[in-house]
């Protein structure tokens, strides 16, 4: 069942109905990571003394699991890119995981200038904690679909953010998309 978002039914008449269908169903998905009985179990968990995780640091945490994963240093510049973020903003974040007792900073080993980014075990704990929070939500989100489904839907979704991940969105690009949809808005 298509849930529908009634935030805004106008669709311009050049984009297909299933476009709009996948723009809906994306949004919504950020949900994964901000869930609220999500981050007051991981203030239960992992002893922040009831300070607040932010979803920033949830997601700085995922970024440095994920280029950690053997692929040698991580750096803020890593976590920007990792992120699809402004290198000052990724310095911004990754100060509040910092300062949350998520990350550690060192010298890089590599070149005195960077630093190194790891997580620590309480950043450790989260991560654990989130994975399988979204992993068993999912699995009860897809519980009654067969291994053919939950197969088939794992590919095209892999392959969609793949391709979203890699898409090379120029600046001149992304105002020409914003310039048709604003002629397509003001159409008679």
């Amino acid at each position: 069942m298509v849930t529908h978002l009634n935030y805004c039914d106008d669709v311009s008449p050049h984009i297909d109905a299933s476009v709009t269908e996948i723009e809906r169903a994306a949004f919504q998905l950020r949900r994964l990571w901000a869930k609220p009985h999500l981050l007051q179990r991981l203030r239960e968990q992992c002893g922040q003394g009831g300070r607040p995780i932010q979803l920033s640091s949830l997601l700085v945490i995922h970024a440095i699991a994920g280029q950690g994963e053997g692929r040698g240093e991580v750096t803020v510049g890593a976590v920007a890119d990792y992120l699809d973020i402004d290198p000052s903003t990724a310095s911004r974040l990754v100060g509040h995981a910092i300062d949350a007792g998520f990350v550690s900073r060192t010298p890089s080993p590599v070149d005195a200038r960077r630093a190194h980014l790891r997580l620590t075990e309480s950043g450790e704990r989260v991560r654990r904690l989130t994975d399988e929070f979204r992993r068993r939500f999912i699995a009860r989100l897809v519980a009654d679909w067969t291994d053919e489904e939950r197969s088939m839907f794992a590919g095209l979704l892999g392959r969609f953010a793949e391709a979203a991940a890699n898409y090379p969105m120029e600046a001149a690009e992304l105002e020409t998309s914003i310039e048709a949809a604003r002629a397509d808005d003001c159409a008679p």
